[in-house]
C-alpha cells in the first residue's frame, strides 16, 4: 500500500503501540496526548518495544509527537483515536477532530466495546467515521476488528481494511455495529459462564483457568468454535445444545458475585485479589508468561 499519514490521538497503552505498528510499515505517524508525561515518553516506549522484539529500532524516527491536536491531524489521511473508554469524551474528540481534519480524512475509534455509531452520530460526514478494535498489545496481537455504521462508505472500508492488511495485521469487517463488535462479544460469553461456575459452587476460579488451558483452549488458535462444528458435525452440536443451552447462564446482567467482588474491593491485580489472590511475584510470572506467548505466535 502506499505511505500514508496516520495520525493518533492518545499516547497511551493502546496508542503508542498503534502507532509503533504503523511505523514498523512504512508510514509517517504523528501521535498526540493532553497527557505530556506520555507524549515525552511515547519515542522511547516505542523504541523499547521494538528493540524487545529485534526490530528495527530506527523506525521510531517515523513517529512525531505533537503537542497541538490540530498540527497532528490536519495533514492525516487516517485519524485513530486511542482515549479512554468513555463516550462523551470520544464524542467530544470527533466532533473536534472533524473541524481540524482534511474532508477526505477517514476517522476511526479504537473503542472495545462502545458502539461506533453511537460515537460518531452527531458527525457532518458520518460516511467516513468507522471502528477500528485493536488488541492489547496492539503490535503482538493481530486482530483489527473494522467497523462500519449504516452510514460508512464502502470505499472506507475498503482502504481501511487494506491499510491494516499492508501493516501485517488480520482485520475483521464487523458488518453491524453492535455492542462488543465479535471479538468481545465471543470472550466475554466464555466470561460469563466461568463466572458463574464459580458463582454457583461447580469449581473454583483456578479450576475453570486450568480446565480452559488444558482442553479447548490448546486447540482455538488453529480451529475455531465453528470449524470445530462442522469438524464433529451439526447434527451433535445440535443434540449438546439441546442438553447444555438450558443450563448455561444467561441473565442479562452482570454476576452478583462479580458486583460483589468490586464493592469488596477485589480488583484482581490492582489490589492483589479478585478472583484468586495475586503476589506481585504471581502478577509478574503470569504477564512475562503471556508475552512470551503471544512473541513466540506473533508470525501465525
Amino acid at each position: 500500500m502506499a505511505k500514508a499519514k496516520i495520525a493518533v490521538v492518545g499516547a497511551g497503552l493502546m496508542g503508542h503501540g498503534i502507532a509503533q505498528v504503523f511505523a514498523l510499515a512504512g508510514h509517517d505517524v504523528n501521535i498526540t496526548d493532553t497527557g505530556l508525561q506520555l507524549l515525552d515518553t511515547v519515542k522511547s516506549r516505542i523504541a523499547a518495544n521494538l528493540r524487545d522484539l529485534g526490530e528495527d529500532e530506527s523506525v521510531v524516527a517515523r513517529v512525531l509527537p505533537c503537542v497541538d491536536l490540530t498540527e497532528a491531524v490536519r495533514d492525516a489521511d487516517f485519524v485513530v483515536e486511542a482515549v479512554s473508554e468513555n463516550l462523551a469524551l470520544k464524542q467530544k474528540l470527533f466532533a473536534e477532530l472533524e473541524l481540524r481534519v482534511r474532508r477526505d480524512a477517514i476517522l476511526a475509534s479504537n473503542t472495545s466495546v462502545i458502539p461506533i455509531t453511537a460515537i460518531m452520530a452527531d458527525l457532518i460526514r458520518k460516511e467516513r467515521a468507522l471502528g477500528t478494535h485493536w488488541w492489547n498489545p496492539p503490535f503482538l496481537v493481530p486482530l483489527v476488528e473494522v467497523i462500519g455504521t449504516q452510514w460508512t462508505s464502502p470505499q472506507a472500508i475498503t482502504w481501511t481494511m487494506e491499510l491494516h492488511k499492508a501493516a501485517g495485521k488480520k482485520p475483521a469487517h464487523v458488518k453491524k455495529d453492535v455492542p462488543g463488535f465479535i471479538g468481545n462479544r465471543l470472550q466475554h460469553a466464555l466470561w460469563r459462564e466461568a463466572i458463574a461456575l464459580v458463582e454457583h459452587g461447580i469449581c473454583d476460579a483456578e479450576t475453570v483457568d486450568a480446565v480452559i488451558k488444558a482442553s479447548f483452549g490448546r486447540r482455538l488458535a488453529v480451529l475455531g468454535p465453528l470449524e470445530n462444528a462442522d469438524l464433529v458435525g451439526t447434527d451433535l452440536t445440535l443434540a449438546i445444545h439441546d442438553t447444555v443451552l438450558p443450563a448455561i447462564e444467561n441473565r442479562p446482567g452482570p454476576s452478583p458475585y462479580l458486583q460483589d467482588l468490586v464493592a469488596d474491593g477485589k480488583l484482581g491485580f490492582k489490589s492483589g485479589e479478585g478472583f484468586r489472590k495475586w503476589s506481585p511475584e504471581q502478577q509478574a510470572a503470569l504477564r512475562t508468561k503471556v508475552m512470551a506467548h503471544l512473541k513466540a505466535t506473533r508470525d501465525t
